[in-house]
C-alpha cells in the first residue's frame, strides 16, 4: 500500500508583478536520498512498541531509525526498550543516545529488527553488507520475530547482484585461495571477486568487527537459484557468511518521491 509523504509540491508562491497565472504550476520539491531514507526509517519505527527487544541496524538508513527510537524514549512515548546493535558503530551510537543495550546471549529472541539493505528484489530477498556488518546483522536479524527493512527506491533491483557487490565475509587465512574459489563458483555469471580494502594508498584489507576480511563479488549476469548459490558459498572452507539475506525480511518500507510503499512478505 502507498502512504503519502509530506507534501512534495510547493504551495502557491507570490511572484514579482502579481500572483501566479492560471498556467503556472508550483515548483516540485525534490527530496534528497537522505531525506527519503529518513521518511522510511520513521515509518519503520512505528512498528516499535514499549517492552520490545529491538535489533538495531547499521548504516545511513538505520541510523535514522536509531535516532528516532532514542527521541521517543526521551519523550516517554516508548519505554522498557532493549536494543541489540548489529555493529560496533551502532553500539556506540545507541550508547551515546541512552538506549539500553544487551546481546543475543541475554536475549536470544528479538521482537523486531530494523535495518537497511543494499538491494531488494521482487521476492524481498536482500543484499546487505556493503558497509561491512553482514555477519552480526544476519545473526541478530535471523533471531527476530519481525524484520523490517527500510530503503529508498534506488535499492529496488530486478535480481540479486544487479547493482553492485555481493559481499562475502571470509577468514584472513589464505584469503587469495578463498577469493579464487568464490570467483570460480560463479564463473558462469561472469563473476569478478575482489578483496575489499580500506581505500587508502596502501591498499590495506578492510577488517570487519569480527576480525575478518570481505570479498566483494560482482556479477555480469543473474546468478540464478539463490538458495543453491547460498549453499554453495557456505560450503567453501574459509567462508564465514555471505550478504544474501534470503526470505528473512517480513516487511520492506520503500520511500520514493511520491510516497512510502509498504511491501509485506
Amino acid at each position: 500500500m502507498a502512504i503519502p509523504c509530506p507534501p512534495l509540491l510547493g504551495s502557491e508562491l507570490p511572484m514579482e508583478g502579481g500572483p501566479l497565472s492560471p498556467l503556472s504550476s508550483p515548483p516540485q520539491v525534490v527530496l534528497t536520498q537522505d531525506e527519503l531514507k529518513k521518511i522510511a526509517a520513521y515509518k519503520a519505527v512505528e512498528f516499535v512498541q514499549s517492552g520490545m527487544v529491538i535489533g538495531l541496524g547499521t548504516g545511513s538508513t538505520a541510523k535514522h531509525a536509531v535516532d528516532r527510537i532514542a527521541d521517543l524514549l526521551r519523550q516517554g512515548k516508548l519505554n522498557n526498550i532493549i536494543g541489540i546493535p548489529t555493529s560496533k558503530k551502532t553500539h556506540q551510537q545507541a550508547l551515546s543516545l541512552g538506549i539500553p543495550l544487551s546481546d543475543l546471549d541475554s536475549h536470544p529472541i528479538v521482537d523486531l529488527a530494523i535495518d537497511g539493505a543494499d538491494e531488494v528484489d521482487g521476492d524481498l530477498n536482500l543484499v546487505k553488507g556493503r558497509g561491512g556488518s553482514l555477519l552480526r546483522e544476519k545473526m541478530i536479524e535471523s533471531a527476530c520475530k519481525k524484520f523490517v527493512v527500510i530503503v529508498d527506491e534506488s535499492k529496488l533491483i530486478p535480481h540479486i547482484g544487479a547493482s553492485g557487490a555481493m559481499p562475502v565475509e571470509i577468514v584472513p587465512f589464505c584469503w587469495k585461495f578463498t577469493q579464487e574459489r568464490l570467483q570460480q563458483l560463479f564463473d558462469y555469471a561472469g563473476c569478478m571477486a575482489k578483496l575489499r580494502t580500506n581505500g587508502d594508498e596502501n591498499g590495506e584489507p578492510f577488517v570487519t568487527d569480527n576480525g575478518n576480511y570481505i570479498i566483494d563479488l560482482y556479477f555480469k549476469k543473474d546468478i540464478g537459484d539463490l538458495k543453491a548459490s547460498s549453499d554453495a558459498i557456505l560450503r567453501l572452507a574459509g567462508v564465514v557468511e555471505h550478504g544474501m539475506f534470503l526470505g528473512m525480511a517480513t516487511t520492506v518500507i520503500v520511500a520514493g518521491e511520491l510516497g512510502v510503499t509498504i511491501k509485506n512478505k
